[in-house]
């Protein structure tokens, strides 16, 4: 620093301070500007680069710093009996995290109340490397194979020609992907609005592995719980929170963490054998299926806790990079479908939205030490002299002191697989059976709110896709689909109401007003 700065001073890019930060260089006071005005220069030309590349989907999102604790257990085990991963080990261990949560569908600024599934992604640096439990609030998905998750996702987004979300576009997809239906139901329930990110389940909604030091294997599902309670908001609250704050959700998150009241989430996993299950009537691996709690138990493995806001947004919560394919040794990859598309696509979307070089930023970045023979790249930075016996090497295997390769931690696990190489669905689809289910295990209250945000959607499709769509209901659950269908017949009749896609008539009252919309109902 120069005898004339102080740590107040502004400087540009390159160190140099600023001493005149209002006025170009010019001829005379009013004349035509220089070519080299460096610093308007440098200035504007980095302005006109400050975005990158907007996420495809989960665009609007908030994020915060924290720890997990884990509880060293399974129930009454120790953990190490089911899985060697370092971080579960050890009772009351903590392990940093960063945790973002986000809206699938719409733009980087869109209003936090949309009907929408949350995503919940958690980025745990562990000693033996990062983590990445990348899930959702909802604990089941609309498809089942990860070939139709664009066709999905573009049926979601807004009209092509338009740019309006169209609810018959939706219910077009939906009607000829039945194993949407599940989903749906949950979608247009009350549980399709959280209250706030603080008051919102969170789950891996695939299905995972845990593996132990003798290299066995069993198959688990992930489940976040907040301690702070359930809440989710009627279509009618939403809207009048959107009427005067589309940020609700960060503001809450971030005022909470600033004021000391710290969200927490206690970690549940489910565990199942590592094999087909034929007792069931639905396939395990299947993530449009719940594991209902009665006959596959919660049992709590650890707590988070989230204790300090970003001090850069975009630096930590735009440039936030998860990847499903981000494991640690003990936990691995089941075969569900959808786990194996995602794996790919995830971290290739990083590396075109924030560059190759994604995972030397700090917010991405191991607490660990990294040694890799990886190479350049856009934004490349990282220098690896000293990290091998040889800076010369970036190869192996090699005799000249380059990086080797590490120990064993553990037996592989090596699961049987046979099988002809072929494009099937599943054998066990059941489309119906858990979507029914979930109906009927909703309170009243929220039964009420389903059908009016299903009619108040549907109403204004064509009649083939409305009676497509009351087959589909009808085959979950009889009272569903007639329910369905009397409301819509209501709907055609009172052709001059005026219709929001995916929520409720401008104005209409909630069936069934409930003062307090935390359920006490457990769908799951």
């Amino acid at each position: 620093m120069s005898k004339n700065e102080t740590n107040e001073t502004l400087t540009n890019r390159q160190g140099h301070p600023v001493t005149d930060n209002q006025n170009m260089r010019t001829v005379g006071d009013r004349g035509p500007t220089t070519l080299e005005n460096y610093d308007f220069l440098e200035k504007i030309s980095h302005f006109d680069r400050e975005r990158i590349p907007e996420r495809v989907v989960h665009a609007r999102g908030a994020g915060a710093h924290g720890y997990f604790e884990a509880y060293g257990t399974y129930g009454d085990e120790p953990i190490s009996n089911y899985t060697r991963a370092k971080l579960f080990q050890e009772k009351g261990k903590q392990t940093p995290v960063f945790v973002r949560f986000s809206s699938v569908i719409h733009g980087n600024h869109s209003p936090e109340t949309l009907r929408d599934p949350r995503g919940f992604a958690v980025k745990f640096y562990t000693e033996d490397g990062n983590w990445d439990l990348v899930g959702n609030n909802l604990k089941i998905f609309f498809i089942r194979d990860a070939l139709k998750f664009p066709d999905l996702i573009h049926a979601f987004k807004p009209d092509p020609v338009t740019n309006i979300q169209d609810g018959e576009r939706i219910f077009d997809f939906v009607s000829q992907s039945p194993e949407a239906l599940h989903m749906i139901t949950f979608l247009f329930s009350p549980w399709g609005i959280p209250a706030n990110y603080r008051m919102m389940q969170g789950s891996g909604v695939n299905t995972y592995k845990w593996v132990n030091e003798a290299g066995e294997a069993v198959i688990v599902k992930y489940h976040w719980e907040p301690k702070q309670g359930i809440k989710n908001l009627t279509q009618e609250e939403a809207e009048a929170i959107q009427g005067k704050n589309f940020n609700h959700a960060s503001q809450d998150l971030y005022e909470a963490i600033e004021r000391g009241d710290y969200p927490e989430w206690e970690l549940f996993v489910q565990m199942m054998s590592d094999d087909e299950h034929p007792e069931l009537d639905f396939d395990p691996l299947d993530p449009t299926k719940l594991w209902y709690k009665e006959v596959v138990p919660w049992v709590p493995v650890g707590k988070m806790v989230l204790n300090k806001n970003p001090e850069n947004y975009f630096a930590e919560v735009e440039q936030a990079a998860f990847g499903t394919g981000v494991l640690v040794d003990g936990l691995d990859f089941s075969d569900d479908k959808l786990l194996q598309g995602r794996t790919f696509s995830y971290s290739d979307t990083q590396r075109y939205r924030v560059g190759p070089n994604y995972l030397q930023l700090p917010i991405n970045a191991p607490k660990k030490r990294v040694a890799t023979n990886q190479r350049d790249g856009q934004m490349e930075y990282r220098v690896d002299k000293g990290l091998s016996q040889n800076p010369h090497v970036n190869y192996e295997p090699s005799i000249l002191g380059g990086l080797k390769e590490a120990s064993q931690s553990g037996k592989d696990h090596t699961p049987y697989v046979e099988g002809e190489v072929k494009r099937a669905s599943i054998s066990r689809t059941n489309n119906y059976g858990q979507a029914g289910e979930t109906y009927r295990r909703l309170s009243d209250f929220e039964r009420n709110e389903l059908i009016k945000n299903l009619v108040n959607t549907l109403g204004p499709c064509r009649q083939e896709i409305q009676q497509q769509m009351v087959e589909h209901f009808t085959k979950c659950d009889p009272e569903y689909g007639e329910r369905v269908k009397s409301g819509l017949e209501k709907y055609s009749s009172q052709s001059d109401s005026h219709r929001n896609p995916m929520g409720a008539t401008e104005g209409e009252k909630a069936v069934n007003r409930a003062e307090d919309v935390s359920h006490s109902s457990d769908p799951y």
